[in-house]
């Protein structure tokens, strides 16, 4: 039986526009909040790293917690929208306030502003928003071919977005003057773009009811539950745990990909090679996600499609590497291009994952937890990403980097190398044995089976077709 559909062209569209506000955000933050703090404003590397590691252990408590707060709230927008919709607010504003530290404050106070800031947007708007625009996916239809292609709208544009983020900032700063001012200028027009396309995207899709949700059950006090419960709902789901290492890991890559700024500069001795290798990464993803839901009816479901884009995202890294040391700018892109061509599928079709892994919790727990399932995005998201910039700031301070200087030591330059080159390689290894055995599609389809749950009442993407 062909499943129900929920959406329009246009819902779609819609939906996946909203990872442009949130890529305004995070591509802009990943790739040169860094490099703004320490060659603009003239912080410590080490001591930024440092302070980025301590803010996530606020964040590790937020996620579940707004999670859980998605999953409570009962409002006449629904669940998910109103954080979406409210939460970018304070994103946009923290933004502004994390490229805008007083250059005429002292240097304790300059790092106090950027903790700050830098918690705030981090630890509550931006897991707020993008908590709640993940578990759209669960709330806007139940139909399994939609979410994957949901998935792969939004990745398109999310890409798109980092391509466009990566490849123009730079020159944009330096039109603006180059200096902290004109980071803040650039941060304040990236802020006002993200606030209205989040906007249009929170209000181009409507959730469906909770008793179509829910199938037709009605809740018991039973169903009820705490942030604690949450939590150990979550712990229990070992495809829950596998996706967050999987997201930890990928955002590690982008960290230390996001760190190529300061191998174009310092290495390859011309930093607007950055943008170009944007393309070289972007592009590709882009033209993997339009075809991912194609191919994941082909392959009968996502888990052969995600392991084999990986094999070939390995493969792909370690000629990198080979060509990085032989020093060919051209190779290195043509291999950056193959690498990122198999890491799509797994970004166009982690979302329609999720939601077979939120399924294996209905099925084994009884519960329904979609917007703390979710968390699982943001999670990832900030504690790789946070993690990924911290250690980036690390190993620049431990190699004898200073931004301010003229010259950098050789140990920074062989440091730079190592992060632009080796571990985005080790980080792929990791994510493909993960990958490896991450089948929740079969997990669903043998616990249905042994339920005598009807094959049409299956919402797994395995049946695609």
């Amino acid at each position: 039986m062909e499943e129900k559909k929920y959406l329009k062209w246009y819902n779609k569209i819609g939906y996946g526009s909203g990872d442009i506000a949130g890529n305004v955000v995070y591509a802009f933050l990943t790739s040169f909040m860094m490099v703004y703090l320490t060659d603009s404003v003239g912080l410590a590397a080490g001591v930024v790293g440092t302070l980025i590691a301590v803010s996530k252990l606020f964040d590790g408590f937020t996620d579940i917690f707004f999670g859980s707060m998605i999953d409570k709230t009962h409002s006449k927008m629904g669940k998910a929208k109103p954080w979406m919709l409210y939460g970018y607010i304070g994103c946009a504003i923290t933004l502004v306030c994390c490229f805008a530290v007083p250059v005429s404050f002292g240097t304790t106070a300059k790092y106090a502003w950027f903790f700050i800031s830098y918690t705030l947007l981090n630890g509550v708007f931006y897991t707020a928003n993008n908590i709640a625009y993940s578990a759209l996916t669960s709330l806007i239809t139940k139909n399994s071919k939609e979410r994957v292609q949901m998935g792969s709208y939004r990745f398109i544009f999310a890409f798109s977005t980092s391509l466009l983020i990566q490849a123009i900032t730079v020159g944009f700063v330096d039109k603006c003057g180059g200096d902290a001012a004109a980071w803040r200028t650039v941060a304040i027009i990236y802020a006002i773009i993200g606030l209205v396309i989040n906007t249009i995207s929170a209000l181009s899709v409507k959730e469906l009811p909770e008793e179509e949700l829910n199938e037709g059950e009605v809740k018991d006090d039973n169903e009820k539950y705490g942030m604690v419960q949450a939590f150990k709902l979550l712990v229990k789901n070992k495809y829950y745990m596998m996706i967050c290492g999987t997201y930890i890991l990928q955002q590690l890559y982008g960290a230390m990909i996001g760190a190529g700024i300061y191998y174009m500069t310092w290495v390859l001795k011309n930093k607007n090679l950055f943008g170009q290798f944007a393309w070289a990464v972007n592009i590709p993803l882009i033209i993997a996600l339009i075809f991912t839901p194609t191919l994941v009816g082909k392959w009968k479901g996502m888990y052969k499609l995600n392991l084999r884009g990986y094999v070939l995202a390995v493969i792909g890294r370690a000629l990198v590497v080979v060509a990085g040391y032989m020093g060919s700018v051209p190779l290195m892109m043509a291999f950056t291009a193959l690498a990122a061509l198999g890491q799509g599928p797994w970004q166009g079709d982690m979302n329609a994952v999720i939601a077979s892994c939120s399924e294996y919790t209905y099925l084994t727990q009884g519960k329904r937890i979609d917007g703390t399932m979710y968390s699982c995005t943001s999670l990832g998201v900030k504690i790789g990403g946070g993690i990924g910039t911290a250690v980036v700031g690390w190993m620049l301070e431990f190699s004898g980097y200073v931004g301010t200087n003229a010259t950098q030591p050789q140990s920074a330059l062989d440091m730079m190398q190592f992060m632009y080159l080796w571990l985005p390689l080790i980080f792929d290894v990791l994510i493909m044995f993960v990958l490896s055995r991450m089948n929740v599609e079969d997990a669903n389809k043998k616990l249905k089976a042994e339920k005598g749950i009807a094959a049409d009442e299956v919402t797994d993407a395995s049946d695609i077709n």
